[in-house]
């Protein structure tokens, strides 16, 4: 369970610097004692020490771009010889995202407490993941923390421009098939009782297509909240069984990788973050057997996550990785034959960089080809739906002026 966050709040102070000349100033932190204890650090006496108000509002949920940018941030105060624990000041400080602060300055009081940065992250799960733990871990056991925090960063980077890329490919089409439902259901409701009463002053017999779509107006007026209340219902329902049962999440998972063209995008998007994580895993010298671990939980997809778990114990038995990945059926043959050559040549994160630039460069490409081929699926839909009604309202002048 992850640790709450401590808020953070303002501070004013008054105390007496290293001549014993009275100063005051400001400072940010979570309680009285970080901000005595910061004093301290700076060869401040501290005298008297206010609470003031919390510091901004509630914030923007952290999202794991923020984690990535906060990972390279860090490095690159560490790599410029700035200490760990006023890193943190600089970079939390400087976050204009409250949360983020809080979260930061949680993490800072940990280690001015004595924790290890590994441990103090650890106990933010909901942030800070498996492999992010265990490569800050092997980065302080080997003296190398900057190091191993830029092989984070690349990596958080790397595995969100290809979730952000596949989000755009399905979010394009859903908003607009979403604004095509709601300009149908307005003109359903508002729009095609108005031609119904000036119909009405026709004394003639309606079309069929025009009638069916009068009906159909006279339903959304009268229950069209049931149909509201059946589709809140059904959103609702699947995003619970989604989160309570690893079976419909799994079923969904293996339906994801069979659907056309968009199955093609998630299982390369699966072996590209699989060989990204192993990469990255690999380089920072993290044993294989233990490293497969962090990579089967960042698959994003259960149906690899369970293929890692198997390989994960044969290789423990001494089975070589890449026969183990053949005999899942999931990786393609050009991916299992790079990596048995990096198992051949000791250089596996090597290789698995390859593989992971090859697919990330294939899963761009194809969700640019996904775009291309449903901007003209959406227009027909879009003519179908809302062209469809406008041909149907103007039937009936037609046939009035033909009779006229």
């Amino acid at each position: 369970m992850a640790a709450a966050v401590k808020k953070l709040y303002n501070w004013s102070w008054q105390g007496t610097d290293k001549r014993g000349n009275r100063i005051a100033g400001k400072a940010v932190a979570t309680d009285e004692a970080a901000v005595k204890a910061d004093l301290r650090r700076q060869g401040v006496v501290p005298l008297k020490v206010s609470r003031e108000k919390a510091v901004g509002g509630g914030g923007r949920a952290i999202e794991t771009g923020d984690i990535a940018v906060f990972a390279r941030q860090l490095a690159t105060m560490m790599k410029a010889g700035v200490p760990l624990v006023q890193s943190f000041d600089i970079v939390g400080k400087g976050h204009d995202n409250p949360r983020m602060q809080n979260l930061i300055m949680a993490i800072k009081g940990d280690v001015e407490a004595g924790s290890s940065l590994a441990e103090a992250m650890g106990k933010h799960p909901l942030y800070f993941d498996d492999l992010f733990v265990n490569l800050v871990h092997a980065g302080e056991q080997a003296g190398a923390l900057e190091t191993l925090l830029e092989k984070v960063a690349t990596y958080k980077e790397k595995t969100e421009a290809i979730k952000k890329k596949i989000k755009k490919a399905l979010t394009y089409p859903l908003t607009v098939l979403g604004i095509a439902i709601l300009v149908t259901t307005v003109l359903l409701i508002y729009v095609i009782p108005q031609f119904e009463s000036l119909f009405q002053g026709f004394g003639a017999e309606l079309p069929a297509f025009t009638q069916m779509v009068v009906n159909m107006s006279h339903f959304m007026v009268e229950k069209g909240w049931i149909l509201g209340v059946i589709f809140a219902g059904a959103v609702s329902g699947f995003i619970g069984l989604k989160k309570r049962s690893a079976k419909f999440r799994e079923r969904l998972d293996r339906l994801a990788l069979k659907m056309p063209v968009v199955g093609d995008i998630m299982t390369k998007a699966a072996i590209a973050r699989y060989s990204r994580t192993l990469q990255t895993m690999f380089a920072a010298g993290v044993p294989l057997v233990e490293a497969l671990d962090s990579v089967a939980g960042a698959c994003g997809n259960i149906v690899f996550e369970q293929a890692v778990r198997k390989m994960q114990e044969q290789v423990s038995t001494g089975q070589q990785l890449n026969l183990a990945m053949a005999q899942t059926g999931l990786f393609p043959n050009m991916v299992v034959q790079m990596i048995a050559i990096g198992e051949e040549s000791g250089a596996i994160d090597a290789m698995a960089s390859k593989v992971a630039d090859f697919f990330e460069a294939e899963v761009d490409d194809a969700v640019d080809n996904l775009s291309a081929l449903m901007e003209p699926m959406i227009m027909a839909i879009l003519g179908i739906l809302v062209g469809g009604l406008v041909v149907a309202m103007y039937l009936p002048i037609f046939k009035l002026g033909s009779v006229v």
